[in-house]
C-alpha cells in the first residue's frame, strides 16, 4: 500500500523557529503543498470573555506605543487577543503595555521601518494588520511623507503579499490634498496609497481625538502659561467636532469583528459640533481658569511657533500643528460613521474632567462639573 503524505501548513498565531544551525529551510518554512490545514488550539476561540481566553484574533499593531495605540491594545487584550508589537523605541516606553495582555499573549519585536524584512516577519502569523504609526511634527529621520505614505505602503503592500485578511489603517476626518497642513495633505495621499495596494483595507477617519493624554484639550490648557490663549480670528471662524479615544479604539476592534467592514472608510466624529472659541472657553470653565483669548495673525501665529520648532527637544507647538488645529472638521454624511460599527459617540462634556482634573487649583479639584456651563454647539 503507498504512503499517503499528508502536508500541513504552520497555523497563523504559533511563532515558527528560524532556519539555523541545525534546522533545515524547508523544515522551517510553511509548506506550500497543503492538503489539510491543521488549526491550532490557541488560536480557536475558547474560553470565557476576558483577558484569560482567546479571542483567536492575532493583531499585530504598529506604533503601539502612542495615544490610540496604548487604548487599542488594552481592548484586543481584555478580549484574550494575541498581540504583536513592533517597536521602535526605548524598552521603557512599552512597560505600561506589558500589563494589558494575559501571560505570554503580548508579543514585542524590535523592527526597522524601512526594512520589509523587518516588517514581513511582524506580519506573517498575523491575521490582523493594525497600521496607527504616525507623529506630530517632523524630525531629521521621518518627515510627513515617510510616516503617513511610504511606511504605510509598504505595510499595506507586505500584508497583502503575507495573505494577511483583515488590514485597519488610520487617516484624519479633514485629510486632503487642499489643506494648508502638510500632515493633513500627507495623510491624503497616504489613505490613497493604501487603498490602492490593499483594496479591502479599513480605513478609518477620526477627527481629533481627546483623552488622558491627549495632545488636544491638554494643549490648549497649557495655554495659560503664555498669558491667555492665541487664536486666529478669535476661534470664531473654526468649527471643531473632537471625538473620544476610547470610541476610536472599540471602533477599531469592531471593525476587525465586522466582515461586511471591509474596503470601507469610516468617518468617526465626535456628536457635537463646537466653534474653537467655545471650545476653549469650556475647557477653562472645567478647569476653574481664567479664559483670556486673544487674536492673533497667522504669520504671526507661525513666527511664535518656529521658535518652538528649532528648539532641541519635543516641540510643543508647531506651524504645521496652528494650521491643523484651525482647520474646520469636514462632514462626510455619504460615509459609515460610529453608529454604523455599533458604538454611542460620547461627547466632551461627559468626558472633559477626566483630562482637564489635573489642570484645577488644589481648592478647586473636587468641584463638580455640572458648575461648569457646557459649551455652545452646533448642528451636525
Amino acid at each position: 500500500m503507498a504512503a499517503v503524505a499528508r502536508c500541513f501548513r504552520a497555523p497563523r498565531g504559533l511563532l515558527l523557529p528560524r532556519a539555523g544551525p541545525g534546522i533545515s529551510v524547508l523544515a522551517a518554512a510553511p509548506s506550500v503543498l497543503q492538503q489539510h490545514r491543521q488549526v491550532h488550539h490557541a488560536v480557536i476561540p475558547h474560553g470565557r470573555s476576558g483577558r484569560s481566553s482567546v479571542s483567536g484574533i492575532v493583531a499585530t499593531v504598529f506604533g503601539a506605543t502612542g495615544f490610540l495605540g496604548r487604548y487599542v491594545v488594552n481592548r484586543l487584550g481584555r478580549i484574550g487577543s494575541q498581540v504583536i508589537i513592533p517597536y521602535r523605541c526605548d524598552q521603557y516606553d512599552l512597560m505600561y503595555l506589558r500589563p494589558m495582555g494575559d501571560l505570554g499573549q503580548l508579543l514585542f519585536l524590535e523592527w526597522d521601518c524601512k526594512d520589509k524584512d523587518s516588517i514581513r516577519r511582524a506580519v506573517e502569523h498575523s491575521n490582523v494588520v493594525i497600521n496607527l504609526v504616525g507623529k506630530e511634527w517632523e524630525t531629521k529621520n521621518f518627515n510627513f511623507e515617510d510616516e503617513f505614505v511610504n511606511i504605510p505602503t509598504r505595510i499595506a503592500q507586505i500584508t497583502r503579499e503575507a495573505g494577511v485578511e483583515t488590514l485597519i489603517h488610520i487617516s484624519h476626518l479633514n485629510a486632503s490634498m487642499k489643506s494648508p497642513s502638510k500632515y493633513l495633505r500627507s495623510k491624503a495621499v497616504g489613505e490613497k496609497a493604501v487603498r490602492e495596494e490593499f483594496p479591502d483595507a479599513i480605513i478609518l477617519k477620526p477627527s481629533e481625538m481627546f483623552g488622558r493624554e491627549d495632545r488636544f484639550l491638554n494643549h490648549y490648557a497649557n495655554m495659560r502659561w503664555f498669558g491667555g490663549v492665541p487664536l486666529i480670528s478669535l476661534g470664531k471662524k473654526t468649527v471643531k467636532q473632537p471625538v473620544y479615544v476610547v470610541d476610536v479604539a472599540k471602533a477599531i476592534i469592531n471593525a476587525v469583528k465586522d466582515p461586511n467592514a471591509k474596503g470601507k472608510t469610516y468617518a468617526l466624529a465626535g456628536p457635537n459640533r463646537y466653534l474653537l472659541y467655545d471650545m476653549v472657553e469650556y475647557i477653562y470653565a472645567v478647569c476653574f481658569r481664567t479664559f483670556l483669548p486673544y487674536p492673533l495673525p497667522r504669520p504671526l501665529y507661525h513666527l511664535v511657533a518656529r521658535f518652538f520648532e528649532i528648539n532641541p527637544f519635543e516641540p510643543w507647538l508647531t506651524r504645521d500643528k496652528v494650521d491643523r488645529f484651525h482647520t474646520t472638521d469636514m462632514t462626510f454624511p455619504d460615509l459609515p460613521g460610529l453608529e454604523d460599527l455599533g458604538i454611542q459617540p460620547t461627547s466632551l462634556e461627559q468626558k472633559a474632567i477626566e483630562v482637564l482634573r489635573r489642570h484645577r487649583r488644589y481648592r478647586w479639584l473636587d468641584a463638580e462639573l455640572e458648575e461648569a456651563k457646557p459649551a455652545k454647539t452646533y448642528p451636525v
